[in-house]
């Protein structure tokens, strides 16, 4: 059974997020880190005979709506998953339509992420990204690096497995400075040493349009996340759907290999 219902209508202009009082009022301990993968802005489009730079446009309402929702919350640390190292190799008209929807993103929303308290960070290979983007990445960083609210963490140009052997790279360079002992590394050392470091594991990841796998997004660090999978295509998921991931969240028995 649907977890979720496929709303058929096109979404409004602006959605309002229910109020964080109106909802979990048996007060449960909320997930510390929730990470998206925003999947099916394309087919959202495809569905309505849009381009699928729409589905994409459309697809930052939502980005904007969890977030809001999320820092109303107080859930401490969000990761979207907004382009992969994979995705290079879509059409170059949707590469540069991404491209430019990116660069809009962070210019117009970073007045409001930043009043909100928003701390952003770009987890990912930024190298690859053009010298404007990484100029307005660097900006935000910097600009939202004081704030004590929701981190938010856009995974651009990220792969999990690219991101390991980066660790691993960094991990070997101190070995062979004598910075570090062979024998002393463990999971914390490899952990301090991902674009995720300082950040609690993934609790809940969340992956919309009803695929049923991690597209290489944040294995290390998803080792124990409650995986809930929802039909809604990206354009369509709101925070009352978010809620509704987030109860799911709540009746899992989270024994992290142990027993009660």
């Amino acid at each position: 059974m649907a977890l979720f219902r496929i709303r058929r209508g096109a979404p409004e202009p602006e959605r309002q997020s229910p109020p964080a009082e109106d909802w979990n009022p048996s007060g449960f301990a909320l997930p510390r880190h929730v990470a998206i993968i925003m999947d099916g802005n394309g087919r959202w489009a495809a569905r309505r005979s849009l381009p699928r730079e729409m589905g994409h446009r459309e697809g930052v309402k939502s980005m904007r709506e969890i977030i809001r929702e999320s820092g109303r919350l107080k859930i401490e640390a969000l990761t979207l998953y907004a382009f992969s190292t994979e995705n290079w190799s879509r059409p170059k008209d949707e590469v540069g339509a991404l491209m430019s929807l990116m660069l809009d993103c962070f210019r117009n929303e970073i007045d409001e992420l930043n009043r909100s308290g928003v701390r952003v960070r770009v987890i990912g290979d930024v190298s690859r990204l053009p010298d404007t983007h990484r100029a307005e990445i660097a900006s935000a960083s910097a600009r939202t690096s004081g704030n004590a609210g929701l981190k938010l963490n856009l995974a651009l140009n990220y792969g999990g497995r690219d991101e390991l052997v980066r660790a691993a790279r960094a991990l070997a360079r101190d070995c062979a400075a004598g910075i570090l002992d062979p024998d002393s590394i463990c999971e914390a050392s490899l952990a301090a040493r991902l674009d995720t470091a300082g950040l609690p594991d993934v609790d809940l990841l969340i992956r919309t349009s009803g695929e049923s796998r991690l597209s290489n997004f944040l294995p290390f660090q998803s080792a124990y996340a409650e995986l809930v999978v929802t039909p809604t295509l990206w354009p369509d998921f709101t925070a009352e759907e978010f809620h509704r991931a987030l109860d799911e969240y709540f009746s899992r028995d989270r024994r992290f290999g142990g027993r009660k």
